[in-house]
Parts: structure tokens; sequence; C-alpha cells
């Protein structure tokens, strides 16, 4: 059975070549007819290649779950997803805002309401850019690192554990759009938050042949006096690095737990994290099984989990908080009627910030990287400064306080 991130890449994949089949029949004639020879042949080239590159796309979306392809290099990889998925989002969203402009456009008469219908055709025209433009403009933002305070409401905190700083970290993706040197940026700006504890939640690298090796020499590099703990994500289980990570970060004195805890003592108070692999939600029927072993009774019980969706889970094994990404806040949201709209909430109630569930807590972490194109909007990458404070009265419902966004292929 399909996964929903997988089915909702599909699904945009078969949305965005269908744009294109539009662009071809219905709008490229126009547009060359308007040229002259030299430019009508450009433009005819240019074309072909934008479609072969989404093809090119569609070819890696489509069989980077059956093979690993590790013989093209990342670089191209990185290059080829990020121009088919720009390019193949930005024509539809355009395509659909032309439609919205011009079919009422095409209903006004020229005769009785000349002023309206051309107003209508040239907003139409100008709005197609617009989805460029953002584009761009979330190309550039897409790591301007924002430094987020959230307290962390835990039911039955000790209070030798009142106001203990946790930094968070996740969904890196170090790669060719967030190199291992912005990465050592937003090390330096965690240290300077001088967290207690900091946990890493996963997704070091996006794929096989990213610099995994420069990201664990910058992660070595945060300080906690409790030190540095970690779980994977699903992109470690893609790329199957899962053991050579956990390995390599023990060198550098990082814990990074795979169905293990460790106990830290805080005067009086015990604080008891663990952490698991990457849930995967085709097995949503077995989320956490055996992870109920890891809580220990009396303790504060922290759980990192790259997936959010496992929390209902946590919660009835004990858990009484948990840290988790995966979701990177959306990676791209639009806000409509104080609604957000993204593609992670097709997929998880738990895209972005903090959520109540039964007494207990989590925290989604927007991340710092970005997948599939490099572009975040409405979701800045983001690190995290959580302060733990004895929860007031259960939160029965999923309620969230914070942002959520969204964005496919997480």
């Amino acid at each position: 059975m399909a996964s929903p991130n997988r089915i909702i890449d599909l699904a945009l994949l078969l949305v965005m070549i269908a744009t294109q089949v539009i662009i071809a029949r219905r709008f490229l004639p126009g547009w060359r007819n308007r040229l002259s020879m030299p430019w009508r042949a450009a433009l005819t080239a240019l074309m072909w290649l934008l479609w072969a590159v989404v093809a090119a796309d569609g070819f890696l979306t489509i069989v980077s779950d059956l093979f690993a392809l590790n013989w093209i290099p990342s670089l191209v990889k990185s290059l080829v997803m990020a121009v088919g998925m720009i390019w193949g989002l930005a024509t539809t969203a355009s395509l659909v805002l032309w439609w919205l402009f011009s079919t009422p456009a095409k209903l006004i008469s020229p005769e009785h309401a000349p002023g309206r219908r051309q107003l209508l055709l040239t907003a139409g025209r100008l709005s197609v850019a617009a989805p460029f433009a953002l584009s761009a403009y979330g190309f550039v933002k897409r790591n301007n690192f924002e430094v987020k305070e959230v307290v962390l409401p835990v039911p039955g905190l000790h209070p030798d554990l009142e106001g203990l700083r946790i930094g968070q970290l996740s969904d890196l993706h170090v790669s060719p759009y967030l190199s291992v040197q912005e990465l050592g940026r937003a090390v330096d700006m965690m240290n300077e938050l001088r967290p207690n504890l900091i946990a890493v939640t996963g997704d070091l690298i996006t794929r096989w042949g990213d610099p995994l090796d420069g990201a664990i020499r910058e992660l070595a590099r945060l300080r906690a006096e409790a030190g540095v703990f970690g779980c994977m994500g699903n992109h470690e289980e893609y790329a199957r690095v899962q053991a050579y990570v956990t390995a390599e970060a023990a060198r550098y004195g990082m814990d990074f737990l795979t169905f293990a805890a460790r106990q830290l003592r805080f005067g009086q108070a015990e604080l008891n994290v663990g952490g698991v692999d990457y849930q995967n939600s085709r097995n949503r029927r077995r989320y956490l099984a055996g992870a109920e072993t890891l809580v220990v009774p009396g303790a504060t019980n922290l759980l990192l989990s790259h997936n959010p969706d496992v929390f209902p889970a946590a919660v009835r094994q004990g858990w009484n908080t948990m840290l988790s990404g995966h979701t990177h806040g959306g990676q791209v949201t639009v806000e409509i009627l104080n609604q957000t709209l993204n593609v992670a909430r097709f997929v998880t109630p738990y895209v972005a910030g903090l959520y109540r569930l039964g007494g207990a807590s989590c925290y989604v972490n927007s991340g710092l990287g970005t997948i599939a194109m490099p572009v975040r909007l409405g979701a800045p990458p983001e690190i995290t400064l959580l302060r733990l404070t004895r929860a007031e009265g259960p939160a029965n419902k999923p309620s969230t306080v914070g942002g959520s966004s969204m964005g496919a292929r997480v």
C-alpha cells in the first residue's frame, strides 16, 4: 500500500504533466506565432528542455523508492528535481490564476463593459508572473534561520526540571541547497542559546552522496551540559546510513537513539530521553511497537521521533512529551481566511508548532533545510529552544500553538 506522501507525490506529478500538455497544445502555438524565427526556435528549444526536466523529475520521483540511483550525482538529482518541481508547480498555479481572471472576462461583452473586461484580462496576465516571483522570494529566504523560544508544558513535571532548556534542530537536509557552512551558522546560533541538552530529530541529509560527514562534524560542535541526542529520519533510511550515522556520531560524543533510552539526572529529578527510528506511515497500526518498554515510571519521559504522527501512540504508552520534525512546517504554505493551506495537512494533523493531547505535549519543528525544491514560503527554517514547565490540566484534543504550513515530498 502506498504511503500518503507517495500518493501526493504522484498526484502532483500528474497535475504538472497535465499542465505541460495544456501549455503545449493551447498556448505555445500562439506564443510562437508572435515571434520572429530566431526567437521562435529559442522558445521551442527552451520549452522542450523544461519538459524534459519535468519528465526527468517524474522519473526520479517514481523510481527513487525502488532504486538508490547512486550513480547519478547528488547535485544533478537535486538540480533536476528542483527545476522540475518549481517549473511544474509554478506553471500550474499560473494556469489556475489565468483561468480565474480570464473566464469571467470572456463572459463580459466587449461592447457593454470593455473597461471591466480589459481590467480582468490585464490582472490575469500580471497574476501569471506571481508564482514565479514567489518562488524566487522563497529561494532567497530558504536559509533565513529563525530562533523560536517555546514553553513546553509537561504533565507532572518535577520542580527540578522546571525551566530546563532543550535545543532542537531537525530536517537539516545538508545538500546542494543547504551547505555544511550554513549548518555551521545554525550550530553557532544554537550554542548561543546555551541549552541544557540538545535534540536532533532526523534527516541530516537528503540522499546518498550529500555531505553526511561534514554534517556530523558540524553537529559535533553543539554544546550542551547534558549532551546531544538524536533520532533517525526517513532520509537516513532512504540513504541506508542509519548504522553509519549512529557509529560516527558516537565518535564525537553524540547519542543517536534507535529504540533506546538514556536516563539523565537534574537534581532530584530524572529525565528519560528515548528515541526511535523513522515510523513509516504505512505501518500506522504498529507505531512505536516495543517503545513502551523504554518508558521509566516516575521519570519525565521525553520521546524523540522524526514522524509526529506517532504522538497519539506515544501518549497511550505513557510518554509525557515528544519532539518531532519531518513536515518542514509545510515548507510552502498559503493563508486563506485565517486558515493555512498546505499539502502536509492532507497527510498529518501535526504540521508545525505545539500540540497537546491527553495532557501530554508534542512539538513539531519546521526544520532547517528543504526537500524537492529549495523554496520556503510561510514556513521559515527554525532553530528551537524549548523551556519545560509543569502542565496545568489536560488537553484532550490535538490543539496547536504555533504556525502550520506545508510542502510535498517530506
